[in-house]
Parts: C-alpha cells; sequence; structure tokens
C-alpha cells in the first residue's frame, strides 16, 4: 500500500472515530433529558396526589361539618328564618326579625337567636376534628341597595356600608359577650371577624330583580385552610 492510499486510511479512521464521539455524547445528552423528564413527571404525579389527598380530606372534613351543624339546628332553623347553605353558611334571612331599619342595635328577637344558636355553633366548630382546619369564622353583615329617597346609588352604597359594619361589630361584641362561650373565647378573638358588606352581594328573584329582604342578611361563614394547605403544598414541591 503507498504512501497515499495509508494517509486516505487514517482520514477515514479519524472520521470513524470522531463521528463516534459525537454520538455517544448525543447518546449521553439524550439519556440526560430523559431522566430529567422522567424526575420531572414523578414530581408532578407526587404533588397531583398530594393536593388530591387534601381536597379528599378537606371534602370530608366539610361534609362531616355541614352534617353536624344540620343536625344540630334542622329543627331550629325555619322559625329562626335562618337556613344552612353547602359552603357551610348560616344565613339568618329574616330582617324584621334583625334590626330595625336603619338601626345597629339588635332586636330583641334577634338577642334571642344568637344566644341560643351561637353557644351550640362553636361548641360544633371548636371541636377537636375541626378547630384546626378552620382559619377564621365571619360575621358578614348585607343590605339592599335601597337607602333613602333621593339618595345616589353611590352615597347608597357607603352608607350601607357603614351601616352593615355597624351591625357585624354590634353582632360580634354580643356573642363573645355570652358567658356560655368563655373556655373558647381566646380561640373566637383569634379566629372571628365582623364584616360588613353592603350590597355588594344582593340576592335576586328568579326574574332578576333584587329580592330586598332575602339581601338584608347576617351570616355566619366559615373559612377554611384547604387553599393554604394547597399552596404549602406546591411551595414544597418547587
Amino acid at each position: 500500500m503507498n504512501d497515499e492510499a495509508r494517509e486516505l486510511l487514517r482520514e477515514h479512521h479519524d472520521q470513524e472515530e470522531h463521528w463516534v464521539s459525537v454520538s455517544d455524547l448525543m447518546a449521553g445528552l439524550m439519556m440526560i433529558f430523559l431522566l430529567i423528564s422522567i424526575i420531572y413527571m414523578v414530581k408532578v404525579e407526587v404533588e397531583k396526589d398530594r393536593i388530591k389527598e387534601v381536597a379528599i380530606v378537606y371534602n370530608q372534613l366539610k361534609n362531616e361539618l355541614y352534617q353536624d351543624l344540620e343536625n344540630e339546628f334542622g329543627e331550629d332553623f325555619n322559625k329562626w328564618g335562618a337556613e344552612l347553605n353547602k359552603d357551610l353558611t348560616i344565613r339568618f334571612n329574616e330582617p324584621k326579625i334583625l334590626f330595625d331599619l336603619g338601626s345597629h342595635k339588635l332586636k330583641p328577637e334577634f338577642r334571642d337567636i344568637l344566644s341560643t344558636f351561637f353557644p351550640r355553633y362553636v361548641s360544633i366548630i371548636t371541636a377537636e376534628k375541626y378547630r384546626d382546619s378552620i382559619i377564621e369564622v365571619r360575621i358578614e353583615g348585607h343590605t339592599s341597595s335601597i337607602w333613602r329617597k333621593h339618595t345616589s346609588e353611590e352615597d347608597s352604597y357607603f352608607l350601607n356600608m357603614r351601616l352593615s359594619q355597624s351591625r357585624t361589630r354590634t353582632a360580634l361584641r354580643y356573642v363573645l359577650g355570652l358567658a356560655e362561650i368563655e373556655n373558647e373565647l381566646f380561640w373566637l378573638r383569634k379566629h372571628m371577624t365582623a364584616n360588613g358588606l353592603s350590597s355588594s352581594r344582593l340576592i335576586y328573584h328568579e326574574n332578576g330583580v333584587e329580592d330586598l329582604a332575602r339581601s338584608q342578611r347576617v351570616e355566619f361563614r366559615i373559612i377554611n385552610n384547604a387553599e393554604e394547605l394547597m399552596a404549602k403544598i406546591l411551595e414544597l414541591n418547587r
């Protein structure tokens, strides 16, 4: 074999070694990307499983709490003009027994209802299986959109805001002053809030007309920590 042929053979051999090296490198990179993809998919599945677990526990607690409230107060709601919604809100609907028109003072009938209702309500929500999952118990005051004649819509909203805030503060002060809940007063002060929402969440008839009576209401609303737990899971998985 002459020198020229040997040189061509050597160059061909070098090129083969070069492509083998590049091929090995590409194969290695593909394996790394595949491994990263598998790890990512595993983390996503773990995250989904944890969120699903939180959702299952939350729904179970929610259903149990709903049933406990229904069992305790089911026979009282009609005579109180109240109802229990699936979101665990207890709504007092009858404005004639709540407050006088334009007043924030509790009517005697409503004081009597709260005196009967609230200690029993507290005994349920502060039970061991529920209390750690509750981050807030809101007393919400709602009004209709009406104020007085010749009052603008904007002025009516803010006047009703002031009224609804005063009413919820009055209700909160009253229930926290009941002797029957004294043992849970520390927990209640940390978790209970008074929220006046004016006419921001009106209730309507089926024909789309505002239900003036039902819009004027007081609600006890439970806020749980399901969203907080999900946010922590997402943060841990980052």
